[in-house]
């Protein structure tokens, strides 16, 4: 098949095609330090603003705002559905690599399963007007924790599921939903067992644990001629109530901002993203 190397869309059509064959075929295994590929340390350039929020893609951010990493599948959808929370609080999203050891890999190098990295979204919000929570609630909701390396038609250590965490507070979010999470899993039998999420510090990493994926990745669903792929599986189990797993004394810091009405409304379900508009969504 010709391919026009002058049109990044095909250029990263043939690539995601080419990727997902590669990884069906490959084990499954992190590679090991030593033969990580050793990337460079050229910052990779991306657009000075948000393709939909159109606030700033990198920092300094605003004072009182904080950022979390995760990941869990495909980064075009988890990146959409993340940018559409609604409330104004979402104040930048950024997909990238995450989580390896190759510094600034290119999209190339992290589909070989050879930098350690896994598809990842930075989220830069504003906890007045969302909390840590309702991301986390999206998180477990949009896609199958259990998976292990991989998620749904998507197989490799690039597709891994994670959680990078910057203080100690995330840490222990991070920790007791998942606790809660694989228990609803479990009553309600969904998922493959029990949940493989990684959960790291940011600060295990040498550098960055985030590296900014190409320009033409960053919110590749809103833009033209974007292909309309999203292959998370959603197991359409609700994160339980905050109040039985956060720990008491975050509860009043950290307690959620949307409603259980919204959920019910416009909680994650299979191919959401790539069937919903790519503005916020307007809640109530």
């Amino acid at each position: 098949m010709q391919i026009d190397e002058s049109n990044p869309q095909e250029v990263m059509q043939a690539l995601s095609d080419v990727q997902r064959m590669v990884a069906s075929k490959k084990k499954s295994a992190m590679v090991s330090k030593e033969h990580a590929l050793p990337g460079r340390s050229e910052v990779m350039s991306v657009s000075a603003d948000h393709y939909v929020l159109k606030n700033p893609m990198k920092g300094p951010w605003p004072a009182g705002f904080q950022v979390c990493v995760f990941a869990n599948g495909c980064f075009w959808g988890s990146e959409k559905g993340i940018w559409r929370l609604p409330g104004g609080g979402i104040y930048s999203t950024a997909v990238g690599y995450a989580g390896g050891y190759t510094p600034n890999p290119t999209y190339e190098e992290a589909c070989s399963g050879q930098t350690g990295h896994t598809e990842a979204v930075q989220v830069v919000f504003d906890p007045s007007k969302i909390s840590l929570i309702d991301i986390l609630r999206w998180f477990w909701e949009a896609h199958d924790p259990t998976q292990g390396m991989g998620q749904g038609n998507d197989r490799g250590t690039q597709y891994r599921s994670a959680l990078y965490y910057f203080d100690d507070e995330q840490r222990q979010l991070y920790e007791s939903s998942k606790a809660a999470y694989e228990a609803a899993l479990k009553a309600n039998g969904k998922g493959r067992g029990e949940i493989t999420t990684e959960i790291r510090a940011a600060s295990d990493f040498e550098g960055d644990v985030f590296f900014y994926a190409e320009d033409y990745h960053q919110q590749y669903l809103a833009k033209p001629g974007a292909r309309p792929y999203c292959s998370a599986q959603p197991q359409q189990v609700s994160l339980p109530p905050f109040e039985q797993w956060c720990p008491a004394e975050l509860q009043k810091k950290h307690a959620p901002k949307l409603p259980t009405e919204f959920w019910t409304t416009h909680g994650p379900k299979p191919h959401c993203v790539i069937r919903s508009p790519n503005e916020p969504i307007k809640w109530p």
